[in-house]
């Protein structure tokens, strides 16, 4: 009766559904392997971890690269980039300086520092009060993880930055790519580095979160390496001689008194 769909006809029909079905199957497995190919690319991005596989580091990580001929500012040791310009953020109130930026042909990064508790990193908490603060900002998947994409008008004219924030031991490093730096090309793979290649000292001192780490002016490589060559023998001049040593053997008591002399030790004011 052709109920079961017997018959010539109804072959055919089941024939082009059979080939269609087998399409539809190729083409959602040929997008699962493209999604698989994309989400292991993500996995093996997200598989990078902060002071082990990448930066930006801290002085304190094992595997952190040689930095001694790198720009220090204080809380941020900047590596070279030929043909860079380098500009510091001051505060207006005091004068100290609380960040810097850097650019190299229309592209900018601009860095800032912050304290942060031992327990939790800050940049969920400030992306999501970015997010809050700015309705025309975006949430994206980025070369960081998420990122926020921040549209800056000025005057009449608009700039699309990049926000990006990292959270290291008891810090957070926050960068503002702009310019050339903010879409794929060229100089935001040279900035994503630069980003990376950044080393963060975020110091003993006491600090609430969000504070920013302290900074100084630029302190080049030959000048850091002749600052310590100075500590270094003004030290060993300290320890060579010591006040009212006695020429001869010690007394009891005269040993108490050169042990708690040694254990104080030189004071040195610091140098900024």
């Amino acid at each position: 009766m052709g109920f079961f769909g017997f018959g010539r006809k109804a072959k055919k029909e089941q024939a082009a559904l059979d080939d269609e079905h087998a399409g539809e199957v190729a083409e959602q497995e040929t997008a699962e392997t493209t999604q698989d190919t994309a989400d292991n690319a993500n996995a093996a991005n997200a598989d990078d971890v902060r002071g082990q596989d990448c930066g930006p580091w801290d002085v304190d990580d094992d595997n952190i690269p040689n930095y001694d001929d790198y720009l220090d500012i204080g809380a941020l040791y900047l590596p070279y980039l030929d043909g860079i310009s380098l500009r510091l953020k001051v505060n207006q109130d005091d004068g100290s300086v609380v960040g810097a930026n850097v650019s190299v042909n229309g592209a900018s990064l601009e860095l800032e520092a912050f304290a942060a508790p031992k327990s939790q990193g800050l940049w969920d908490g400030v992306r999501a009060d970015l997010l809050a603060a700015n309705p025309e900002a975006e949430e994206v998947d980025g070369t960081f993880g998420k990122e926020l994409m921040l549209p800056v008008h000025v005057g009449k004219h608009t700039v699309m930055t990049r926000v990006v924030g990292i959270d290291g031991p008891r810090w957070m490093l926050r960068g503002i790519f702009s310019g050339e730096a903010v879409h794929d090309g060229e100089m935001k793979d040279t900035f994503d580095q630069y980003f990376k290649d950044v080393v963060v000292e975020r110091g003993e001192e006491p600090l609430a979160p969000r504070d920013l780490l302290p900074m100084h002016g630029p302190i080049t490589p030959s000048q850091r390496r002749k600052l310590a060559q100075a500590q270094a023998a003004e030290q060993e001049s300290e320890d060579a001689t010591i006040p009212g040593q006695p020429d001869g053997p010690l007394t009891p008591m005269q040993q108490v008194e050169t042990q708690t002399t040694l254990k104080r030790g030189p004071l040195f004011s610091e140098v900024r």
